[in-house]
């Protein structure tokens, strides 16, 4: 089956959205190769892989990666390895000085873009090799706009966007300011945007943002709504909320505290609301507690019906929740890490202990039975 005959034949459709978190990604696999575990078990298909399942694969920054490698085919065990490889190799390459100040990029982009093309190729989007829907979550810096680079060919834009790399979207989405430099596409015969992260939108975590790709018209997907018709699998890489004393905000006068912990606000507030929004319209077995005001929503549904399931699997990186579970507790003091260790985006030396957090916590919070099989592929 070719790619638009699968995004377009009707019937249940299933989309897997990876949120943005740099080096924490390292847990989402572990989610990932749980799903994946699960998924082989229930089709008796030992080789079955994420792209057989998924009909639509995206992600934000460093989930932009993991989707683009599960799209082309790639084993969850194939990305632990290489991931674990590449972490090392791009955050240790540190700036030491720069003239731009406290603003500008702390590592080189050469190392990521080295293994981004040894992994991709001359892969463009509307490659043959790309075996499911992808979307690869950026923000275009010059227009201020979020952009969903997708490889279905009757997006609007395909004819425009068919011959970018797919190396230099990923890129494009991971290129998180403060991080990494901005990245250059050509997006059309005569013009030229620049990409940063799409972290830095309402989307780093891209599950609604995806979802209302495949229901509104401007898009091409166009699918069914309804429980029984969309799955939503969402995977996170360890939420967490800012939190200050007043003496340290009173600090924030300092430029870099006050917009580092202004824009991890922001997005800590859009996750938030992702949430709270899908929460509202779906059948899910896996809500949370928003808040204590707002609860864990189970007799919330705005919607007459519920539009979509929706499975949601993170860990919040707070002290109150890792106690809850020992495995994780216990990984923790055996490495000598703190929340405050494993927060960091950027600290390659953890992503080893993130992995096995990872593992420990889709043990404990994904489940079997979340996978109702009117979802089975061929069911």
């Amino acid at each position: 089956m070719n790619l638009l005959t699968r995004l377009t034949t009707p019937g249940p459709k299933r989309i897997l959205a990876l949120d943005g978190g740099g080096i924490k990604g390292a847990m989402t696999l572990g989610f990932l190769k749980r799903i994946e575990d699960i998924l082989r078990v229930r089709h008796n298909n030992g080789k079955l892989l994420l792209s057989d399942y998924f009909d639509l694969i995206g992600g934000t920054s460093t989930g932009s990666i993991i989707a683009a490698l599960l799209a082309v085919g790639k084993t969850v065990e194939e990305v632990q390895l290489m991931y674990q490889e590449m972490g090392g190799e791009i955050f240790d390459d540190r700036i030491k000085f720069n003239p731009l100040g406290l603003f500008a990029p702390k590592f080189k982009s050469k190392p990521l873009k080295e293994r981004l093309e040894k992994e991709f190729g001359e892969m463009q989007i509307d490659s043959e090799k790309i075996l499911t829907g992808l979307c690869i979550v950026t923000k275009r810096l010059d227009t201020g706009g979020t952009w969903p680079i997708i490889n279905h060919p009757g997006a609007k834009y395909f004819k425009d966007n068919r011959d970018i790399l797919l190396r230099d979207a990923v890129r494009a989405s991971t290129a998180a300011p403060s991080y990494f430099e901005p990245e250059k596409l050509r997006v059309k015969i005569d013009q030229e945007g620049i990409f940063v992260d799409g972290g830095v939108s309402s989307a780093n975590n891209p599950a609604l943002y995806m979802f209302m790709m495949t229901q509104l018209t401007g898009f091409p997907f166009h699918w069914k709504s309804g429980k029984e018709n969309i799955l939503l699998v969402s995977c996170g890489t360890g939420a967490s909320r800012p939190r200050y004393t007043a003496d340290q905000i009173d600090s924030f006068l300092q430029a870099k505290l006050w917009a580092e912990s202004s824009i991890a606000g922001m997005m800590s507030d859009a996750h938030t609301l992702n949430q709270i929004m899908l929460q509202s319209i779906s059948y899910s077995p896996t809500k949370i507690k928003i808040d204590s005001e707002i609860g864990d929503m189970q007799q919330d549904l705005i919607s007459k019906e519920p539009l979509l399931s929706y499975l949601r699997y993170d860990l919040k990186f707070e002290d109150k929740e890792i106690d809850l579970y020992p495995p994780i507790r216990k990984i923790m003091d055996d490495n000598n890490v703190s929340v405050t260790d494993i927060r960091q985006m950027d600290n390659a030396k953890n992503r080893m202990v993130l992995a096995r957090i990872g593992v420990a916590a889709a043990a404990i919070k994904v489940d079997a039975l979340h996978f109702d099989p009117l979802f089975d592929v061929n069911n």
